[in-house]
């Protein structure tokens, strides 16, 4: 789609509708580079939406209550934070050379973006796990 009276070209990269941000929010982007065969952070949960785009490389993707799924350049990606959702996995599937990606996060009041997640929950939720192959 050409956006109008202009040359530049606009694409949708993703699109969430009736999207809420609690009053206090604040927003975070950031570039973040995983460095090959990177495992990324650890388990963690994030207080609010994040938003992102793969800018090179590959990585391995995986939330709860889903499969592991690999986002490639030019790929968006999303995740629902809220506190409530465990992000398993971030890591860079190439072993020859970084995968980098910009994400933007809205973060809830008064809370960290990030949370890491205790041993002893993902204990307890090991076998709702779908294995990455």
């Amino acid at each position: 789609m050409d956006a109008a009276g202009t040359n530049m070209v606009v694409r949708d990269l993703l699109h969430l509708p009736d999207l809420r941000i609690p009053k206090g929010s604040h927003a975070m982007l950031q570039h973040l580079e995983l460095p090959p065969g990177d495992p990324g952070l650890g388990p963690h949960r994030h207080s609010g939406p994040v938003f992102g785009y793969m800018l090179e490389g590959e990585m391995l993707f995986e939330l709860e209550g889903g499969a592991p799924y690999p986002i490639k350049a030019g790929e968006a990606f999303w995740e629902p934070g809220g506190g409530d959702v465990i992000h398993y996995r971030v890591a860079n599937l190439l072993a020859d050379r970084p995968s980098s990606f910009v994400v933007a996060m809205l973060c809830a009041p008064g809370v960290e973006m990030i949370t890491m997640v205790g041993d002893e929950e993902l204990a307890a939720k090991a076998g709702e796990r779908t294995p990455w192959p």
